[in-house]
């Protein structure tokens, strides 16, 4: 009975070591400038990452390995693995052989983003800052589909790692898609951006993960902006 239980405390780990083992595969096949390859090992990743929190909680078994695990799988498959991409995509370009090297400021700052998340009592049920699983399909997404367009024009492959890695650890809040409940009150985020996720899926299909993050990021740029409204408003009338 005790070698059970044993084995359902260590499941979420195992499922957490795929995460970091197909992580490595994605680092691997980004350096060989195996795009799709990429993005595929990148967004199973994601399941497992997905699936070893699901397993926690269902068996309820948490524990600190299990948590500083969690952030050094991530690390590589959502930090390195993305930085792989673009600097295999910097290296194919005509920018200076220094500037590649600007693609592990993702690494660095997905570091940062995950150490700040486990700390900060704030991300309990949204995010501040962009998660970095986005991040990273966000990149593979842009490399399987626009490759060619990054490399003919590497200031804005810079350009967007620069906002990327700042959005990673900005005080942006950003919406989780967990469901309060499946009212329409409870859940009309989450409602709003899988509508907008079936529809890019259905016009870009195979080229849709890197628009679907920007439609992530646009709807959380947007929910921020109209709550900050009315306190804006608030505001004036008070100095008023």
């Amino acid at each position: 009975m005790n070698k059970i239980k044993d084995t359902g405390k260590n499941f979420p780990n195992t499922i957490t070591c795929l995460n970091l083992f197909t992580g490595c595969i994605a680092v691997w096949l980004a350096f060989q400038g195996n795009y799709a390859g990429a993005m595929l090992a990148i967004l199973l990743s994601g399941v497992f990452d997905f699936f070893d929190g699901l397993a926690a909680r269902a068996l309820n078994a948490y524990s600190p390995l299990g948590k500083e695990l969690d952030s050094l799988a991530d690390v590589i498959s959502f930090g390195l693995a993305p930085g792989a991409i673009v600097f295999s995509l910097l290296s194919e370009s005509s920018v200076n052989e220094y500037a590649r090297f600007a693609a592990f400021l993702i690494p660095v700052f997905s570091a940062l983003r995950l150490a700040k998340f486990n700390i900060d009592e704030r991300q309990t049920s949204s995010f501040i800052g962009l998660p970095v699983p986005a991040n990273a399909i966000f990149w593979a997404g842009m490399a399987y589909s626009y490759s060619g367009f990054l490399m003919e024009n590497p200031l804005i492959l810079l350009g967007l790692t620069v906002l990327f890695c700042f959005l990673m650890v900005s005080e942006l809040p950003m919406f989780s898609l967990k469901f309060s409940g499946l009212s329409w009150n409870s859940s009309s985020v989450q409602y709003v951006f899988l509508t907008g996720c079936a529809l890019i899926l259905l016009v870009l299909q195979l080229n849709a993960p890197a628009a679907v993050i920007a439609w992530y990021i646009v709807l959380s740029i947007g929910l921020f902006v109209v709550k900050k409204a009315p306190s804006n408003s608030s505001k004036g009338k008070e100095k008023g």
